[in-house]
């Protein structure tokens, strides 16, 4: 067998394998299926062959220019997948930091005319190619700290042109840089201070014209609902969701995250990709998404950055056999934090999951999430090789070290990419 590149001598390869089709729940979530002293063959940057790494080089031959990176006995992962996050934004939003400080709750800054719609201004004064850059530069960030697969929502726009400028720089980031990104149209954000007298007829606005112009373009796979009090109530996020079901869309929603209005319910019933927060989850909609394919995306750095004292209630969602993920929810309000490795490191303290868990949920539940599990979330034979070496010898060390970045090298499809 052929190979043009070949990673050896893991001390613990970390291969979350045997749940591409359906997402790890329960007791699976803690399953790693790690191999000691693994390796990983790539030919033209799909994985070939894994396990040990004599039986491993047993098997292939390397080609005229291929390569083989020793790990060292470190710990090498699938690569990171963030399923939920807003990176393409202009402005930032330090002035909000103090105030919540100071003890202003985020749905009053939002009242106030802050918060989301801060940057909304902001980012329409922004020209495409200066969005496109500035998340080149926090994709990069992200990528040296091990994530290779990325969703990233717009919804700093809020009309027609800007929703769309800021989807094109979203297209425009695929190019020159190798993180895989899957774009998601969220034109129901935030109702516009424009609209702020007549939330309806904004409704009907994403419905009727947005939808339309984001599905002509090409520009978005799914399309996602902001529904919160104050925001979207459930019926107007079921009437924009049904609208972008009909014309192909793939669903998600930002769900119960101040307040329990019923946004997993609402996401299970209409069999969307994911519900993301969940903090104010009520147990019905726990067990409306157990019995759903629908992942529960969970975010607790945002829940850490608003200072908040309720996080989502993971153990209770695992319990009751929720597929759940976790997720930076990277944006310039509520959570500045574009690190997967602290996302998982909060999540251990805060919610209370295994080190294994909270891999598990970074890796291949978050690319159920976005559908992407099939190709990437997971070292097996047929995905792409997105691979991280991490300077440590125990995959625990990875939450445990917050705030220290162990990266070491990322791969994305069969390419050196960091650490070269």
């Amino acid at each position: 067998m052929k190979a043009d590149l070949v990673v050896k001598n893991a001390g613990q390869l970390v291969t979350v394998a045997g749940h591409s089709k359906k997402a790890k729940r329960g007791r699976d979530l803690g399953e790693l299926a790690i191999i000691s002293g693994g390796a990983v063959a790539v030919r033209d940057g799909l994985i070939t062959a894994v396990g040990k790494t004599g039986a491993v080089m047993e098997q292939i031959e390397l080609t005229g220019d291929g390569r083989i990176i020793d790990a060292g006995g470190k710990v090498v992962l699938p690569g990171l997948v963030d399923p939920h996050t807003h990176l393409v934004f202009a402005g930032s939003r330090e002035d909000e930091f103090e105030m919540k400080i100071k003890g202003s709750a985020y749905l009053d800054i939002l009242a106030q005319g802050g918060g989301i719609l801060s940057t909304v201004r902001s980012t329409r004064a922004a020209g495409e190619s200066e969005l496109a850059g500035i998340g080149k530069k926090y994709l990069a960030e992200m990528l040296s700290q091990g994530t290779t697969t990325a969703e990233v929502k717009s919804g700093y726009g809020l009309t027609t042109d800007d929703e769309l400028k800021q989807l094109r720089a979203i297209q425009a980031l695929r190019d020159g840089q190798p993180v895989e990104l899957v774009a998601t149209f969220l034109g129901a954000h935030a109702i516009p201070e424009e609209y702020k007298e007549n939330p309806e007829a904004f409704v009907g606005l994403i419905i009727d014209e947005m939808l339309p112009a984001v599905s002509r373009a090409g520009l978005a796979e799914c399309c996602d609902v902001f529904c919160e009090e104050g925001v979207f109530s459930v019926e107007q996020s079921r009437r924009i969701l049904q609208a972008a079901q009909r014309r192909g869309f793939k669903l998600k929603l930002h769900a119960d995250e101040i307040t329990p209005l019923g946004g997993a319910e609402l996401a299970a019933e209409l069999g969307a990709l994911s519900a993301d927060h969940l903090v104010a989850i009520t147990r019905q909609g726990i067990e409306k998404l157990a019995a759903s394919q629908t992942v529960a995306v969970l975010l607790p750095a945002t829940t850490f950055c608003l200072m908040g004292e309720k996080y989502a209630p993971a153990r209770e969602m695992i319990d009751a056999g929720v597929a759940i993920a976790l997720a930076g929810d990277f944006n310039p309000g509520s959570s500045p934090v574009n690190s997967l490795p602290v996302v998982m490191g909060i999540a251990c303290r805060q919610l209370k999951l295994t080190p294994a868990e909270a891999l598990a949920a970074v890796t291949i539940n978050a690319a159920h999430a976005i559908g992407r599990a099939i190709s990437v979330g997971s070292i097996e034979v047929g995905k792409k090789a997105d691979l991280v070496i991490f300077d440590a010898h125990d995959y625990r060390s990875i939450a445990y070290r917050l705030g220290t970045n162990l990266v070491e090298k990322v791969i994305k499809s069969g390419c050196l990419v960091v650490g070269g």
